[in-house]
Parts: structure tokens; sequence; C-alpha cells
């Protein structure tokens, strides 16, 4: 039995992890900030779980962690359904109308 978390609840949880990230590779909140084109509160405010998720992943991008996005959240398979729905109606002949007007007009 798994015990659901709030958003809230999840989103410090993310937040303590990218913070635990960035003190294991030494840096401070001013540096990833620099790095990440953005203001040292949004690094802050990022390890509360309080951030926009551009912003988050930029941040991951600069913690060298966007290869653990696919972890998180894994690529989903398109279901045959949707997938038939995507395509819509293939063409199955040709229309038949030929184009007149570059007949015999073949320049190379």
């Amino acid at each position: 039995m798994t015990i659901e978390k709030s958003a809230s609840a999840l989103s410090e949880a993310l937040g303590e992890r990218l913070k635990q990230a960035r003190l294991n590779l030494n840096l401070t909140q001013s540096e990833v900030a620099v790095l990440a084109g953005v203001a040292r509160k949004t690094v802050l405010n990022a390890e509360k779980g309080k951030v926009q998720l551009e912003v988050f992943v930029a941040i991951m991008g600069v913690l060298d962690l966007t290869n653990q996005l696919d972890l998180f959240l894994p690529k989903q398979a398109i279901s045959p359904l949707q997938l038939a729905k995507l395509e819509g109606k293939k063409r199955q002949r040709a229309s038949g109308v030929h184009r007149e007007n570059n007949k015999g007009k073949l320049e190379w």
C-alpha cells in the first residue's frame, strides 16, 4: 500500500533533492543561479519546491541531472487507438489529375 503525497509535499521533496545535488557538487546557490541564468532567490525557491518547471529543468541541467529525467518520467508509448487517430485517413489512390502545364517543358 502506497501513501499518496500532495503536490506540495512532492514539490518540496524534489526541491530537497535538488538542494542535495547542489551541495554534493559543492556549488553555492549563487553559482548555480549564474550558470542557470536566474536569480539566487529563484534557486532558493526551487530548493523549496516553489518554481516554474522550465527553471527547475534549467537548474537540473546545471547540476548535470537531466539524464535522469527519463527515470523521473519515462517516455510514454502511444496507444494503438491514439496512433490511429493521429494518422487520420491515409491516401488510398491517386487523384487522376495530371499537371498539363509542365508537359514538354523539361529544363536541365
